[in-house]
């Protein structure tokens, strides 16, 4: 089922997640959920509290040619355990804020350890997009947007933006972000 992504500014956005404790049906529906909303927004990433679930989940598939197979992966409680000193800028984008792109240094490579969607704990060491997508996820999670690491000045004129768009969007406006 394709779910409704919240669109900044919106408190449950800036929320730290809960832990997941146990992985049910309830749950593997709910990575499943934001699997096809991803891939129908088209992105590459999703974390649970841009469906307005505050739990410690995000799904990723940075395998972008429409040809080659895909990649999903459904991550519960995930963390960082170790990051490169050598840093990557790349141009992010966030299903929360659409058509708002911005350059944010990270990390080149980060191991990431994870229970999957079986029970079983999974690490990975990720680099390029992957990386950069994978800390984004995560940053989600922690209630942290990429426009956090931007300039204070940039980031209020990015809010304003999305809240007119909003404000034009409940209205019934068609309008572009």
């Amino acid at each position: 089922m394709i779910r409704s992504i919240l669109i900044h500014p919106d408190p449950r956005l800036k929320k730290i997640c809960d832990p997941v404790a146990e992985i049910g049906d309830d749950l593997r529906r709910l990575a499943d959920d934001m699997l096809a909303t991803m891939y129908d927004a088209p992105g590459i990433g999703l974390a649970a509290p841009q469906v307005g679930v505050t739990r410690r989940l995000v799904v990723l598939d940075c395998n972008k040619d429409p040809e080659g197979p895909r990649r999903p992966i459904a991550m519960i409680n995930p963390q960082v355990v170790w990051a490169s000193e050598d840093l990557s800028t790349y141009e992010e984008g966030c299903l929360s804020l659409p058509n708002v792109f911005a350059e944010v240094e990270r990390p080149a490579e980060v191991k990431v350890r994870w229970t999957g969607i079986d029970g079983h704990e999974e690490e990975e060491q990720f680099s390029g997009l992957w990386a950069t997508c994978v800390q984004h996820e995560i940053d989600h999670l922690d209630g942290k947007l990429f426009i956090d690491y931007l300039r204070p000045l940039k980031r209020q004129m990015i809010t304003r933006k999305m809240e007119k768009f909003k404000r034009a969007q409940a209205s019934g406006l068609v309008v572009k972000a």
